[in-house]
């Protein structure tokens, strides 16, 4: 049997769309759709059934993805044998990161850049979302995330600590009433998660501070609520690795509307031997020690206050 059909049938388990699968493998929608025919030809039954979601496994495929994980579990056993992933031969291969948009894009995508012009043979994937990425469905190698696995046979450490404050544009604050304490927030419009499509608990913040009765604005990317309170359109809890580098954005209440939060990073224990998973790894944790006063700043914003109650 062709293992390079049964890596196609794995992809598209674990992602549901011919379109993710492609991207996952570098090839067109048209080659995972024509290695899956041949497979389940080969199988003598159809492994997928289509619904307006993508594929979902039928009887036959969830029957036949045990084995072909346990095949790619085999591979990877084969590839820390090989010659290949000695330190000598330095780390080869692609490692796919998983992490929060708003810490991919803007702390960890330069930093990787470097690390691949560091390592000529290394490919980085580095996927930016604003969702949970998951190991156990191999979506990727590592995982940035704001929750602590719990379970599975991982490795996880801490890797950085990050603050976040509410924010506000500073023409909006001025044209409208000064907020010196929290009750003052509720003549004040508000930005925010889409609360059912929340993929964490740990970005729950508003409520913490003062109910509002609307939202101005709500969406699942932290880019675009950052868009927003840019073009004035009210308040809302943001990064500080974010916010503080726009001088046209201040703190809100800055000694109470302050949160703290924590990014754990985790990997396959089986992954661990890999040399391109061990480098990428103990970069990232570089990168979480270097960039740890961006991610947790000390003292006021560093822009002029726009008045009581802001800094």
């Amino acid at each position: 049997m062709d293992w390079d059909n049964l890596r196609y049938f794995l992809e598209l388990a674990r992602v549901g769309t011919l379109a993710a699968a492609a991207r996952r493998m570098g090839v067109e929608h048209t080659t995972v759709a024509r290695r899956i025919q041949a497979l389940e030809k080969q199988m003598g039954a159809p492994l997928f059934a289509r619904d307006a979601a993508g594929h979902r496994l039928s009887e036959a495929g969830r029957q036949l993805l045990p084995a072909v994980e346990a095949m790619e579990t085999a591979c990877l056993g084969v590839e820390r044998a090989s010659p290949a992933n000695s330190a000598s031969a330095g780390p080869t291969g692609l490692v796919r990161v998983g992490v929060t948009e708003g810490f991919g894009t803007l702390i960890l995508a330069p930093h990787l850049a470097r690390l691949t012009q560091r390592h000529p043979h290394l490919s980085i994937d580095l996927l930016a979302l604003p969702r949970m990425l998951h190991l156990s469905r191999r979506e990727a190698d590592i995982v940035i995330s704001l929750e602590r696995p719990k379970r599975g046979s991982v490795i996880v450490t801490k890797l950085a600590d990050y603050r976040l404050y509410l924010y506000g544009q500073r023409e909006y604050l001025a044209r409208r009433p000064l907020v010196a304490r929290r009750e003052d927030l509720r003549h004040h419009d508000f930005i925010s998660y889409v609360d059912d499509l929340l993929f964490t608990k740990e970005l729950q913040f508003i409520d913490e501070l003062w109910p509002p009765e609307r939202f101005a604005l709500r969406s699942t990317s932290v880019t675009a609520q950052y868009e927003a309170v840019r073009a004035g359109a009210g308040l809302a809890v943001l990064p500080a690795f974010i916010a503080d580098r726009d001088p046209i954005l201040a703190r809100v209440l800055p000694q109470e509307a302050v949160f703290t939060r924590t990014f754990w990073m985790s990997m396959p224990a089986e992954a661990k031997p890999l040399a391109r998973m061990q480098a990428v790894w103990a970069f990232l944790k570089e990168v979480g020690q270097i960039e740890a006063t961006r991610l947790v700043p000390g003292g006021a914003h560093n822009a002029p206050s726009t008045g009581a109650g802001v800094s």
